[in-house]
């Protein structure tokens, strides 16, 4: 022990760096071992969990993906006519309110009533109006009085200052007085004029001949002239108004005077005949259509206003093109109208507008909006939005004989 001692104090006063010892070293190379395995063991948990976090997000995308079926129209023998949908409206649709306040007091026709112009509807009871009226008239009176005996008195003066007998000054102020009191009344026959036809508001006409559609008062309902309230709505039905809109590319065949059918659900394998009366000369940059009104007669009263139609155009030769058939079950109605669902860009669903044609239950003829190339997806989910990535699978006809339904 007193050697090795010597032995270090010997080599610290030489100045020579005496060598670690062989425990040290071993501890040094255990420590740099263990934080390598630590950063190992470290990155590949980072590793295996990136990579199962991809493999998750890809596997999610991939389901929430639907997995459709398409397929192309098939060609269709050319259309000679289209199928518009369009509103049935009255030809003369009206409120009728009250100018008058008061209490209705009677009632003489109820909904569904069929009326002509000039007919009593209802009576108002308005006592003020009527007490009114008889104090305008007596007021009236007293005006007509007091300019009567103004005229006479200014007569009287005009004489009297021929003869100098009175002054010119009051000639003057007598006359001003009959010519005011002239004018007293005519503001009084005014007043007198407005409130008769107050009084005559009170009883309620038909201003056409039509039928009532709705009554909105009954017997000692407060009427308030200035609430805006319906007090009956007319509507005149011997004529009805269909508007529809055609679509920009057969917008040529819409001129004034052609005939055109209607169908109606409630009417099965019947047309009524209406005929295009004018359009709106101008196409909707929006939809693109042309707005047109078609009047049919309906004297017989089978049809209803507000009903839903089909308006059946009929094509001329140069507006004659070919259409496509598609399965019923691959319509998407939409608020926005009808669509079908297409696949564009090989994984993305796209909703376009259709205008059809025939329709024979099972097979829709469309007429404007697809052609041959369009992948058009069978029995699209109703969840299927604008845009959305779908996962295609082709058709098995497509396959094994070339496409089509």
């Amino acid at each position: 022990m007193t050697d090795h001692i010597a032995t270090n104090s010997r080599q610290a006063k030489s100045g020579k760096q005496i060598p670690p010892s062989p425990s040290r070293g071993r501890t040094l190379v255990i420590l740099s071992l263990f934080l390598l395995l630590t950063v190992v063991l470290v990155v590949s948990g980072i590793v295996t969990r990136v990579r199962a976090r991809n493999i998750l997000v890809t596997d999610t995308k991939e389901l929430a993906e639907p997995t459709v079926l398409v397929a192309p129209p098939t060609i269709g023998a050319p259309v000679q006519e289209i199928a518009i949908p369009g509103n049935v409206q009255a030809f003369v649709d009206s409120p009728v309110y009250a100018r008058t306040s008061g209490y209705l007091r009677k009632w003489y026709f109820d909904i569904g009533a069929h009326v002509h112009k000039g007919d009593l509807l209802a009576e108002i009871e308005s006592p003020e109006v009527d007490q009114q009226l008889s104090q305008a008239r007596e007021d009236l009176a007293t005006a007509q009085a007091t300019s009567a005996n103004a005229q006479i008195t200014a007569a009287r003066y005009q004489g009297l200052l021929q003869s100098n007998a009175v002054t010119k000054q009051d000639t003057d102020n007598f006359t001003a007085q009959a010519a005011a009191a002239l004018t007293t009344v005519k503001s009084a026959q005014a007043n007198v004029k407005r409130l008769e036809d107050l009084v005559s508001f009170e009883k309620v006409y038909a201003p056409f001949d039509g039928v009532v559609t709705a009554r909105n008062v009954d017997i000692g309902t407060l009427i308030d002239a200035g609430a805006n309230k319906e007090l009956f709505h007319l509507a005149a039905v011997q004529v009805l108004r269909v508007y529809v809109n055609v679509p920009q590319m057969y917008s040529r065949d819409a001129t004034k005077g052609v005939t055109a059918d209607l169908t109606f659900d409630e009417y099965p394998g019947r047309r009524f005949q209406g005929r295009l009366v004018r359009t709106s000369n101008q196409i909707d940059p929006v939809s693109r259509t042309l707005l047109a009104e078609v009047d049919v007669d309906n004297h017989n009263g089978e049809l209803l206003p507000g009903a839903y139609t089909q308006l059946h155009l009929k094509l001329n030769q140069h507006t004659q093109q070919a259409t496509y058939m598609v399965p019923a079950s691959t319509l998407v109605f939409r608020k926005e109208g009808l669509r079908v669902a297409v696949v564009v860009n090989g994984d993305t669903a796209k909703l376009i507008p259709i205008s059809i044609g025939q329709d024979n239950g099972k097979e829709i003829q469309v007429v404007s909006g697809l052609d041959a190339n369009s992948q058009v997806i069978q029995d699209p989910p109703d969840s299927l939005i604008d845009g959305e990535k779908v996962e295609v699978v082709k058709h098995q006809a497509d396959k094994s004989s070339g496409g089509g339904f």
